[in-house]
């Protein structure tokens, strides 16, 4: 069966589920360089680890120019104790330095630019040009692969299978508020181990469940 993708979109928008703190604080951003340094420290680490950790953050720099006055130790100790701290932490400051060298200070607009920082893959690359710039561009991670597959709207092996799926075929309405929904729903209802199918509000469009 086909899934009705905008059935699918308005009632996980209408379900109004609980979000992270980190992903409130995501979406109020606005600012590529917040986005980008604050999705750095969220790779492989939960939100409720990841969202302290961006504030205390945020209390030494919050651009690239003043991050270049934080010391790597601080910077270390600040966001401690998202996984990898130390090398986020040096991730942070060189990629800040190269902003501002090589970029005038400010965050480069491209997928393919951003992906040319040390660490930087298309999914952080994919949450940057839509939170940070608000153009079109679908981030996917996890839980954007796992709830597609599951749904049955696409059939892919992996996140970046299945951003360029996607790509092909979710209505471009849909690619910057898809990642926030999706994220919400897989907290909250559609988990990776045990989801709670029983009380999934898009359960009557899920080929999982029908």
């Amino acid at each position: 069966m086909e899934v009705n993708i905008e059935k699918v979109v308005k009632t996980l928008e209408d379900a109004k589920q609980p979000q992270s703190d980190f992903v409130k604080l995501m979406d109020s951003f606005k600012n590529p360089y917040l986005v980008l340094i604050a999705c750095i420290l969220s790779l492989r680490t939960n939100d409720r680890t990841t969202y302290p950790a961006t504030l205390r953050m945020l209390e030494l720099a919050k651009t690239p120019q003043d991050m270049l006055c934080v010391a790597e130790q601080d910077l270390a100790k600040a966001i401690y104790p998202v996984g990898f701290y130390k090398n986020k932490a040096g991730q942070i400051i060189e990629l800040s330095k190269r902003i501002v060298e090589e970029y005038g200070g400010k965050v480069p607009d491209s997928i393919e630019e951003l992906c040319k920082f040390r660490g930087v893959g298309r999914k952080t690359a994919n949450l940057v040009m839509s939170l940070g710039f608000g153009k079109p561009a679908i981030c996917v991670d996890v839980h954007v692969h796992r709830i597609f597959n599951r749904l049955g709207y696409i059939k892919t092996k992996n996140p970046e299978e299945t951003e360029f799926a996607l790509r092909e075929k979710l209505p471009v309405e849909y690619w910057i508020p898809i990642n926030t929904l999706l994220v919400t729903h897989g907290q909250n209802v559609c988990k990776p181990i045990k989801p709670m199918c029983d009380v999934c509000p898009v359960g009557s469009y899920c080929n999982k469940l029908i």
